[in-house]
């Protein structure tokens, strides 16, 4: 099955209730649509905002490279997915993955695999400004590539 993909990086705030309602409009063939929403966190209070950088073009590329794989892996009928660049304060969502399919765990599974890839492989960079002290480029996590390794066939 070929999936609707919808794939924006944006930098302007999320609209989780509009980019929600695109996946379900006049549709009455699915029966399940599961969202994942990624919010910046204040790290303690200690965080003033999280700056993600990216590579225009690319970064588009590969979070479509990423649906699609999702897409060919699982039964899902749609994939919406945007994600933020630029300053995020802390509250504020930096990305939204959205599927829907007939069967919700078919749903559950694409939303936690495309979360699982993108965080291994797009490409963003992650600048913490601090409130106090000095500001940081983010390092990746082990537990990142641990969550993408339980996939058994990575893209």
């Amino acid at each position: 099955m070929v999936a609707h993909l919808s794939i924006a990086v944006v930098a302007e705030p999320i609209d989780l209730a509009a980019a929600t309602a695109e996946l379900a409009a006049g549709r009455t063939d699915i029966g399940a649509v599961v969202t994942f929403t990624g919010l910046c966190r204040d790290e303690g209070g200690t965080l003033e905002a999280l700056e993600l950088e990216h590579y225009p073009g690319m970064a588009e590329a590969e979070i479509t490279r990423i649906a699609e794989s999702a897409a060919a892996r699982f039964d899902v009928d749609t994939i919406a997915v945007r994600h933020r660049y630029g300053k995020v304060r802390p509250g504020e969502v930096i990305v939204l993955v959205a599927t829907a399919s007939k069967h919700r765990q078919a749903a559950f599974e694409a939303a936690s695999f495309i979360m699982d890839f993108l965080k291994t492989h797009a490409p963003f960079w992650k600048k913490e400004h601090k409130a106090t002290g000095p500001s940081g480029w983010v390092a990746a996590k082990s537990s990142d590539d641990d969550a993408e390794a339980r996939w058994k066939n990575p893209i």
